[in-house]
């Protein structure tokens, strides 16, 4: 019984030996150009060799590092002991790794090219590449990366492409893009087939052409709106690679009411009627006043082009001196834009902008609206139609007043019978048609008088009506020269045509 414990206790620990044998071995296993590597010159490939861990012993003038098709799993600071200064190119593509920690680049400083892709990365942590000073392309497709940290591309300043597609992305990294600050450098964003839903479509839209060029978005689950349509759209317009190139890949979601039921449809078929109706969306030109200093820009699809520009008046400016003509300068800034200043009235037109590069010549056009006063004027202009409209408010509220809100004439007060009598002595008036013979035909056409007439006294009570039977007469105008012929006619004969109390005196 004591032999078969002795026993069980001798494997147990050579059991143990065995194992941190293996891990020590395995850890600090020796570069082998013969067996496991091939070593051409600076270069050291190992690809396809089941290798857990990184070689140890790596030559410092190592400027190719293969590794790629392995099964490494995890990539911390000890994979390189010492500083490997020319070592430019890392690749660990098709490998296991699921964790990179952000000491791992510490002695790697000139590196340039790393391929991380086709690993089980699961997020981009913080300040992950941040040693990576010199670092132009990074390779990340085919991750599982659901999470990017903010701070993950922070002082690599010269990076130039980022592969990021086949991924889980769900959030667009606008801080990578946002004022060219952070990758001033950046012309390839590729974000095609994650899990994006939703853009910053207003901060894509005012992107240069040469980093919209590069940003690739197609084979996400979009949700189609018009906004969409219209970034896309412009693109298009622009000759875009990044649309022109997936065009057909360009899809979205396009939900119903019950928003449940979805359906899949190109983003460019959102203008038809089926669709969402968008309107085409068309570039508008640029706008200003007298007096202000303008720049107009040739956004060129490439980056570092030389632009020559065409004035309205067919001048053409190049990148020279600033060429001034009195108090006016016009001249074209180290990022190809051209500026005027102070700008004028003739100033306005198109300008055509040939920009020249290695791949492509483009041509651009802009078309400049100058308006005949300063911003300052307009907005006093607003502010006298401002004050005009208050008028003319106030008018119309002081007319309704005078119209209903006039007091009325009271003469059943006591003591205001008689004055008001006087003061307003017409109440009735009648004006006849019976033409006047007592002078010539001429002077009975050319006179006219008016005629004031006072009411008979017992008038009063019958509220401004006259007599139904007609017995009322009319009374005669004292001291007139025209003096009826015919005899006194009652207020109902037809061939006169009478006005009750009214304010307007009566021409006759």
């Amino acid at each position: 019984m004591r032999y078969y414990f002795e026993l069980s206790q001798f494997l147990w620990a050579f059991s143990i030996f065995f194992v941190d044998m293996a891990v020590i071995r395995s850890v600090a296993s020796p570069l082998n150009c013969q067996t496991t590597c091939v070593c051409a010159s600076d270069i050291i490939s190992c690809p396809k060799k089941e290798l857990s861990f990184v070689p140890s012993g790596l030559p410092n003038y190592t400027a190719v590092l293969d590794l790629s098709h392995n099964i490494i799993s995890r990539l911390r600071a000890e994979w390189a002991p010492e500083p490997l200064k020319r070592l430019h190119t890392l690749v660990l593509s098709h490998n296991s790794i699921s964790f990179v920690s952000s000491e791992a680049f510490l002695l790697t400083p000139q590196l340039r090219y790393l391929d991380l892709s086709c690993n089980k990365l699961n997020s981009l942590e913080e300040n992950v590449f941040s040693a990576l000073h010199r670092l132009e392309v990074l390779l990340l497709f085919q991750n599982q990366i659901e999470r990017i940290d903010r701070t993950a591309f922070d002082d690599i300043t010269l990076l130039q492409k980022i592969y990021l597609s086949h991924n889980r992305v769900t959030r667009f990294p606008l801080e990578l893009v946002k004022d060219g600050e952070k990758l001033p450098e950046l012309v390839l964003l590729d974000l095609s087939s994650n899990r994006l839903k939703n853009l910053p479509v207003h901060q894509l839209k005012i992107l240069p052409a040469w980093l919209s060029n590069g940003i690739y978005l197609h084979g996400n689950p979009l949700t189609c709106d018009c906004d969409l349509y219209g970034l896309f759209w412009n693109w298009h317009v622009r000759q875009l690679a990044s649309v022109m190139d997936f065009q057909e890949e360009l899809l979205c979601q396009l939900y119903s009411q019950p928003r449940p039921p979805s359906q899949t449809t190109n983003v460019f078929l959102l203008n038809r009627s089926d669709g969402l109706n968008c309107s085409v969306v068309r570039e508008a030109g640029m706008e200003a006043y007298l007096g202000e200093t303008v720049i107009l820009n040739c956004d060129s699809k490439q980056k570092s082009v030389n632009q020559v520009w065409v004035t309205p008046s067919n001048e053409w400016v190049q990148a020279q001196p600033n060429r001034s003509a009195g108090n006016r300068s016009i001249s074209v800034l180290s990022d190809g834009s051209l500026q005027i200043r102070p700008i004028q009235v003739e100033d306005r037109g198109t300008y055509t902008c040939y920009a020249q590069g290695e791949l492509l010549n483009e041509t651009l056009y802009v078309t400049l609206t100058v308006f005949n006063f300063t911003q300052h004027v307009h907005q006093d202009t607003l502010n006298t139609a401002y004050t005009t409209l208050v008028g003319c408010i106030a008018s119309v509220i002081l007319v309704l007043i005078y119209l209903y809100l006039t007091p009325c004439r009271c003469w059943c007060r006591p003591g205001n019978r008689g004055q008001g009598e006087d003061r307003e002595s017409i109440h009735s008036s009648v004006l006849s048609a019976t033409p006047n013979h007592e002078t010539t035909s001429d002077k009975a056409a050319l006179s006219r008088h008016v005629a004031f007439l006072e009411p008979p006294g017992d008038l009063h009570g019958q509220n401004g009506k006259l007599k139904p039977n007609g017995s009322q007469e009319v009374p005669v105008i004292k001291g007139s020269p025209l003096q009826p012929q015919t005899p006194n006619r009652k207020l109902s004969d037809p061939g006169s045509i009478s006005s009750v109390f009214s304010d307007t005196p009566i021409v006759v």
